[in-house]
């Protein structure tokens, strides 16, 4: 870090002297240490030197620069590496400064696994860069197609294309142990490759089919079942001809439901419209793929009044393709300064030519039309939820005596079954409402507190708090009141553990059902106060049990979680000595864990892969 005493544009003219003039990336820093603004510059020494000639600056421009102590700065090559690495600490360090796309749902692909004879059609959220074809092993060995806004667009679309095409779904742990055809064989859903029914070049043909469709070549497709289904009518082979008219609707099926398509002329696009309104900003997304519509989003990025919309449009561009790979065309409903930038930087980062445009009329203009309306629609209900979201936590400040309406609510509840996998469950709500991406789960370690719901509750608030007592304040992440699910045991339990943490500050609520935890009749309990209950008609009322309702959900589905990663785990697993191959040996032989635990030392060694060492150390594990 290079640091110099003084405080603003000092510490910025300070820097001057030793700059290049090169591109590259600059980061401002507080008296603290964190980011406060990320920038990306095609001369380093020019753009740093604008900052020390306030008199010119906006407003919110200068109050960044009278809280800058110090700078780093990192040179590239050229300014789309710049701006690519830019988009990508923006993204990672979320300067407060800086606009920022938040948005807590990644998006879904289909995937078509790569590294095996008979390829594996599946379902993948999350990063592009984040895909495997089987959970483990080569994660970017695949074929992914997308991105879909919606997962259950993704699972429709899979499941037809099950029907179409009968590719197998099944994971290799599960395809290598297959004696016989599965369930999905049985509903017309796969070919059952597993046991030999189909050999790999009708396979290959039929996952080259499954890349047509998703390509955008779904009528050729088509056209083919048709010949197929002719010609076995021809042949008085009507079985067969009703197989390939079943596929046929399948695939028609597919076609249906992908939603509104505006212009089949549109090919692989997407479409990226803005609309701005009291302060706020919305981006709506249109992801075309072949023409197709595989669904919309809506973003809501943090922006500053002042920004021009093609800057705002840039800087979101940056951060939505720094994990998602972008289409062939971008368009845009507001110029760009430079566009040029944008495009060479979205070419860098797909290893293809990528068009940035703002088409000013035909049918491209008319896409970017309908993507503004929706902006507009989506910014106005966001707008109306936020302001019923307000006036909410303006009734807990009320009703629970705060200074001001709690920006992070933070609500706790614990989960277990007679003590077994206890977890405890963190959910945070605040004036846009639950923020998923702040949630947390804590496992508890401590095998005593296990079922003590006290116990849990205290180390989830210990492993939540000890490290944030300090600099945790002022992060944003220090929250203006905390709720518990429980009564006045559980509220003593966490008061006293954030006393032993020096934590007194913390406004501390605990909810608990009324008699017969009968829901409308709750309790609320406070450090040093009597009970105090709401009419069954307040709305702060509903609004408190819907926030300790999702807790309690979270808490739950982190639990069944565990429960099941557990269940599902093979009984042979983390036997020293047993790998993947002998795993797979193993299982292959004998068909499921539980015959291979029940096995004889014989049998064992009979095992192709398991030797005579191998099979008695197996032997002893399971039978002492």
């Amino acid at each position: 870090m290079d640091g110099v005493p003084g405080s603003g544009a000092d510490v910025i003219r300070a820097q001057l002297p030793t700059l290049p003039d090169t591109p590259g990336v600059y980061r401002m820093l507080a008296a603290d240490g964190s980011v406060l603004y990320v920038g990306k510059a095609k001369n380093l020494k020019r753009r740093v030197a604008s900052y020390t000639r306030t008199d010119g600056l906006p407003n919110r421009t200068r109050r960044m620069v009278s809280l800058t102590r110090a700078m780093e700065f990192v040179t590239t090559h050229t300014e789309a590496e710049a701006l690519l690495l830019e988009a990508n600490l923006i993204r990672s360090l979320l300067p407060p400064f800086n606009i920022l796309v938040k948005d807590d749902r990644s998006f879904s692909y289909i995937v078509i696994g790569k590294g095996h004879d008979f390829p594996r059609l599946m379902q993948h959220r999350g990063s592009a860069e984040r895909r495997g074809t089987s959970g483990k092993g080569n994660r970017r060995d695949s074929d992914l197609f997308g991105p879909y806004a919606s997962p259950h667009l993704v699972g429709m679309t899979i499941a037809a294309l099950q029907r179409a095409f009968l590719l197998r779904s099944c994971d290799d742990g599960v395809f290598a142990s297959r004696t016989r055809p599965c369930l999905q064989h049985q509903i017309k859903r796969c070919s059952a490759p597993c046991v030999g029914r189909v050999d790999e070049e009708e396979y290959a043909a039929q996952v080259q089919g499954v890349r047509d469709v998703l390509s955008g070549r779904s009528a050729e497709v088509q056209a083919e079942f048709a010949r197929h289904m002719t010609d076995c009518s021809d042949r008085l082979e009507y079985e067969d001809a009703a197989r390939w008219r079943d596929r046929i609707r399948a695939l028609t099926a597919l076609q249906s439901r992908q939603d509104i398509n505006l212009e089949d002329t549109l090919g692989d696009a997407d479409v990226l419209a803005l609309h701005r309104e009291g302060g706020a900003a919305c981006v709506q997304a249109f992801f075309f793929r072949g023409g197709r519509n595989q669904g919309t989003r809506a973003f809501f990025p943090r922006i500053d009044a002042e920004e021009e919309p093609g800057d705002i449009l840039a800087a979101f561009a940056a951060q939505l393709y720094a994990d998602t790979p972008p289409p062939a065309l971008v368009l845009l409903s507001d110029p760009l300064e430079a566009p040029e930038l944008l495009e060479e930087a979205l070419s860098l980062s797909a290893g293809r030519h990528v068009i940035v445009e703002c088409p000013k009329r035909g049918p491209k203009r008319r896409a970017v039309d309908h993507a503004q309306t929706n902006a507009r629609d989506a910014l106005g209900r966001r707008l109306a939820e936020r302001s019923t979201q307000a006036a909410l936590l303006d009734g807990v400040a009320r009703v629970f005596g705060l200074r001001a309406a709690p920006r992070r609510i933070e609500i706790y509840d614990t989960s277990h079954i007679q003590g077994a996998f206890p977890v405890g469950a963190m959910v945070v709500a605040g004036p846009d409402g639950f923020q998923r991406n702040a949630y947390r789960r804590f496992y508890i370690r401590d095998p005593e507190a296990a079922g003590d719901d006290y116990a849990m509750l205290r180390e989830t608030f210990t492993r939540r708090f000890h490290r944030s007592s300090g600099s945790g304040r002022d992060s944003g992440q220090w929250p203006d009141l905390v709720l518990i699910d429980g009564g006045l045991g559980q509220l003593n339990a966490v008061k006293d553990e954030l006393a032993m943490l020096q934590i007194t500050d913390i406004p501390l609520v605990a909810i608990a059902k009324g008699p017969d935890r009968n829901a409308g009749r709750e309790r609320f309990f406070r450090p040093g106060q009597p009970p105090l209950t709401l009419t069954p008609n307040d709305p702060v009322l509903h609004f408190l049990q819907r926030l300790r309702d999702e807790a309690h959900r979270t808490a739950i589905d982190s639990h069944r979680a565990r429960r099941m990663k557990a269940m599902s785990h093979s009984r042979i697993d983390g036997i020293p000595g047993i790998g993947p191959a002998r795993r797979k040996a193993l299982l292959h032989h004998f068909g499921s864990a539980t015959a291979v635990a029940s096995a004889g030392l014989k049998d064992l060694e009979a095992t192709p892969g398991i030797s005579e060492a191998i099979a008695r150390r197996l032997y002893e594990h399971f039978h002492g």
